[in-house]
């Protein structure tokens, strides 16, 4: 963990009233006041357009070692954020460097590729890519996402592809969701070889490579980790990534073995409502 905590913590602001933070986000906010930690808001709206980003960290007047928590930014868009705060004397704890290799899949599968489905991904959204990357996982079903996201609420039409040796059936759905992303899209497409889970996911937290919380995904809240859970299991591979603060979902596959769905970078990963906010930020900013 880190020697010195964190003194800063920053939220998005709330679009009617910017001097306020977001209102998802003003639990932690609290919490982190109510320990002595200095809370600062930004213009997540401007942020994300990526115009005049210094204006949209204005409010910010702190300097220090700070952490952001908000809504899901770009890697190119936090990069900005970071390099407009370093500006103003603040630094975020996550580069722009770290935040991408958490919040884009083909930063973290070579390090724990072991330990998830495996998956192969293209540069582009051309379809000659995305052939190549059917061939290159095999045939047999997989699912499909892009580098940050999937379409998991449009399953059987943007997610799923039954057998990836049938093209015609695969590119449809791939069609279908770069349809659906639209301009959201971020990097290129992935396919991940379909594993049969049976169990509802657990969300992991980590601090410096440390599981520093263990608890509910926040699509099923009030689904607790079985007893018997251990984070452990994954954790040489995690800490060995080098990342400061991330989140790393696990399941229960069909043959008992747990297996990861996803890491992402901790500050943009949503905590479930069933998770006391003043025991993530106690964690976060070295004050628990």
């Amino acid at each position: 963990m880190r020697e010195h905590p964190t003194v800063l913590l920053i939220v998005p602001a709330d679009p009617l009233r910017p001097r306020r933070p977001d209102a998802h986000f003003a639990p932690e906010a609290c919490a982190a006041q109510d320990v002595g930690v200095d809370v600062a808001v930004v213009d997540h709206d401007a942020l994300a357009r990526g115009d005049d980003v210094r204006r949209a960290v204005a409010r910010v007047t702190v300097e220090g070692d700070a952490v952001y928590r908000g809504w899901m930014l770009r890697s190119e868009r936090y990069a900005a954020l970071a390099d407009a705060l370093a500006s103003r004397g603040v630094t975020l704890r996550t580069t722009g460097e770290q935040y991408r290799r958490a919040h884009e899949l083909p930063g973290w599968y070579p390090g724990l590729a072991e330990l998830t489905p495996r998956s192969a991904w293209t540069a582009g959204a051309q379809r000659a890519e995305f052939d190549r990357a059917r061939r290159a996982l095999g045939g047999g079903p997989a699912v499909l996402r892009d580098f940050t996201k999937s379409m998991k609420h449009h399953w059987h039409e943007a997610a799923f592809i039954p057998d990836l040796d049938d093209g015609e059936a695969a590119w449809r759905v791939a069609s279908r969701f770069l349809e659906l992303r639209g301009n959201d899209l971020v990097g290129g497409l992935v396919l991940r070889r379909f594993e049969r889970f049976t169990g509802a996911e657990v969300r992991t937290w980590w601090v410096d490579g440390v599981c520093v919380l263990v608890g509910a995904h926040p699509d099923t809240p009030y689904d607790a980790p079985p007893e018997a859970f251990d984070p452990r299991t994954v954790s040489g591979p995690v800490a060995a990534l080098g990342l400061p603060f991330v989140t790393v979902d696990l399941a229960p596959r069909a043959d008992g073995v747990w297996r990861i769905v996803e890491l992402g970078d901790g500050q943009v990963s949503d905590r479930p409502s069933t998770m006391e906010p003043a025991a993530l930020v106690g964690v976060l900013c070295g004050r628990s």
